[in-house]
C-alpha cells in the first residue's frame, strides 16, 4: 500500500510569485536547482507519506484548526543550513506561530510527531545539490546583493492540504483541501 506525499502549505499571492520568478534569474547559477515559481509556497508541517485511508482524516483534523488571519511581509534572502549552502530562501516576517502550533496540535494525535527544529517561517527558492565551497561563494556573492529585499505584504487567511507528486520535471503540486482562517 503506497501513501499520499503530503504537507501543509501557505500559499503565495501570484504577484509575489512573479517577483520571485525575476529574483531567482538574478541568482541563477549551475548546480541550484530553482524552485518555479508558481510552486512556491510556505510550507507549515510536511507529512511526508499519508495512508490514502488516512487522509480524510488528516484534512478534519485540519479543519478543526482556528487561528486569526494574520499579515505577512516577504523580505530579506539567506541560506540554510550556514557554512555549505543547502537551500536558498526568502525571509517572512509575521506571526506564523499561532497557525504552527495550531496545526501540530492537530495532527499530533494523528501520528504526526511534532518537528524538532521549530518553525522557521521561509519561502524555498532553490536547492544546491553538491555543496561546493565555490558554490557557497558564488551564491553568497548573488545573495548578499538581494539580503534586503521586500517585497511587500500579504495576509494569510487560509491554507491548505496539498499533495506532492515527485516526477523527473520537479514536483507536481495539488490542493488536497483548503481552510480558512
Amino acid at each position: 500500500m503506497t501513501g499520499i506525499r503530503c504537507f501543509v502549505a501557505v500559499e503565495l499571492p501570484s504577484s509575489m510569485r512573479e517577483e520571485i520568478g525575476r529574483l531567482q534569474n538574478s541568482i541563477a547559477t549551475n548546480g541550484l536547482r530553482l524552485v518555479k515559481p508558481e510552486l512556491v509556497h510556505v510550507t507549515i508541517k510536511f507529512l511526508g507519506d499519508v495512508p490514502q485511508e488516512n487522509v480524510g482524516q488528516v484534512a478534519e483534523a485540519l479543519g478543526r484548526v482556528k487561528a486569526a488571519p494574520f499579515p505577512v511581509r516577504v523580505k530579506g534572502m539567506g541560506a540554510f543550513p550556514g557554512r555549505a549552502v543547502r537551500v536558498v530562501w526568502m525571509g517572512l516576517e509575521g506571526n506564523f506561530q499561532e497557525l504552527y502550533e495550531k496545526v501540530e496540535q492537530a495532527l499530533n494525535p494523528l501520528g504526526f510527531a511534532p518537528e524538532a527544529r521549530g518553525f522557521s517561517p521561509h519561502v524555498t527558492l532553490g536547492r544546491v545539490a553538491r555543496p561546493s565551497a565555490e558554490m557557497n561563494r558564488q551564491l553568497g556573492a548573488r545573495i548578499a546583493n538581494f539580503s534586503s529585499s521586500d517585497l511587500g505584504s500579504f495576509t494569510v487567511d487560509r491554507f491548505y492540504l496539498k499533495k506532492s507528486t515527485l516526477t523527473s520535471g520537479g514536483p507536481i503540486y495539488e490542493d488536497l483541501a483548503g481552510f480558512p482562517l
